[in-house]
């Protein structure tokens, strides 16, 4: 049981660390360290998440896109630039809506999108999207993944019910470090 213990803490530092190693900031705008470590999370979710084959899952870059207000000025450019999964590169995206966002792997809905997350999500149902939030109420509207400020420290909610809906398979390595939520999907 100890070991269970210690690897988990040493896959919660692999996944803050190797984030946080790729960051180097040139924001045009301020960015708190709240951003960079949500950035360091959106990067390394594209290593513990598995797509349908596909046109989404299959060749391209992957496509982590920002709905609304961009809370990451280019700390999020910064953290993907030159990096891999699996030999597919990354492009960072900002769209208007649910239907654009579609042709996202990873979908970061800011917390200025929050009166519209039910229709933004409901577009998004079973779109293949990994959709990640920073919103109370985010994953009782149907998000998959969210990214929650609780004292100083983001944790990671999942709903576990939204990603089968959604066809992505999230690794047993992501869903050890966090609060795993079975949440009925609302219906469209």
């Amino acid at each position: 049981m100890a070991f269970l213990g210690l690897r988990n803490r040493a896959v919660r530092l692999a996944l803050v660390a190797l984030g946080a190693v790729a960051v180097h900031a040139h924001a045009e705008e301020p960015v708190t360290d709240e951003y960079h470590v949500k950035a360091a999370f959106l990067y390394n979710f594209a290593k513990f998440v598995e797509w349908p084959s596909g046109p989404l899952g299959s060749s391209g870059p992957i496509a982590i896109c920002v709905l609304g207000q961009n809370p990451f000025g280019r700390v999020l450019e910064d953290t993907v630039s030159g990096k891999t999964v699996d030999g597919k590169t990354f492009s960072v995206r900002r769209v208007s809506d649910g239907k654009t966002a579609a042709l996202c792997q990873i979908l970061f809905v800011s917390s200025f999108e929050r009166m519209r997350l039910g229709a933004i999500l409901g577009d998004l149902r079973t779109g293949h999207v990994l959709t990640v939030g920073e919103t109370d109420g985010f994953i009782e509207e149907g998000g998959i993944v969210n990214l929650k400020l609780d004292g100083g420290k983001i944790q990671i909610q999942i709903n576990i019910n939204a990603a089968d809906e959604a066809g992505v398979r999230i690794s047993s390595k992501l869903l050890s470090l966090a609060q795993i939520i079975r949440k009925p999907v609302p219906a469209k």
